[in-house]
């Protein structure tokens, strides 16, 4: 797995790098300051697999970072992992592309759990759904299911006993498998092919 830091602070990069590293031992990661950094990094060592960037760069900023590296690597999945507010900037970010949004005053233990379920490879179990082409884990399955009871994301995390950034991170991984972008979608597709 090749995974790319960008970030202006070194210790930031350090740092999430330590934590990655526990998670995903065989990955490889390689930092970059900003974008043309990482511009040089991944022309040098391979298209990345997973890509964790603040919003704040000194050749980008805000949304427009998002816009750039989606153009350049459009199905990686993107991490904004920054100081913004998520109250002002989550909604914005994931519909400029980002797939998840962490804020950096985000505890250790959160921010591992959400980095786990991102780096972990899903187990799937033998059941397919009416299509006969996707796989669903059991912990997707479960998703599903509470989906369609309409809860929140901080009531799954409540019911799972995960943090709500996890939750944010599987769904996001459901919706990647499924090949949808919403609750709504991911419903229609459920129901449509009976796993709900």
């Amino acid at each position: 797995m090749n995974i790319y830091l960008i970030d202006g602070h070194p210790l930031i990069r350090e740092a999430l790098g330590i934590q990655i590293r526990r998670l995903a031992p065989t990955a490889t990661i390689h930092e970059a300051g900003n974008l043309g950094e990482f511009a040089a990094q991944s022309t040098a060592h391979g298209a990345p697999d997973l890509i964790v960037t603040e919003l704040a760069l000194s050749d980008s900023s805000g949304l427009g970072c998002i816009a750039q590296l989606k153009a350049l690597h459009a199905r990686c999945p993107l991490i904004i992992f920054t100081q913004g507010s998520a109250a002002l900037l989550e909604d914005a970010a994931i519909q400029a592309g980002a797939d998840i949004f962490i804020q950096k005053t985000t505890s250790i233990n959160d921010l591992s759990s959400a980095l786990r379920a991102i780096v972990a490879a899903d187990t799937t179990v033998d059941t397919q759904t009416g299509d006969g082409t996707k796989k669903l884990s059991r912990r997707q399955k479960e998703l599903m299911l509470m989906l369609n009871q309409g809860l929140s994301n901080r009531d799954i995390s409540v019911k799972m006993d995960i943090s709500e950034h996890t939750v944010k991170v599987h769904l996001w991984r459901l919706f990647r498998k499924l090949g949808v972008n919403s609750r709504t979608q991911a419903l229609a597709f459920g129901r449509a092919n009976g796993l709900v």
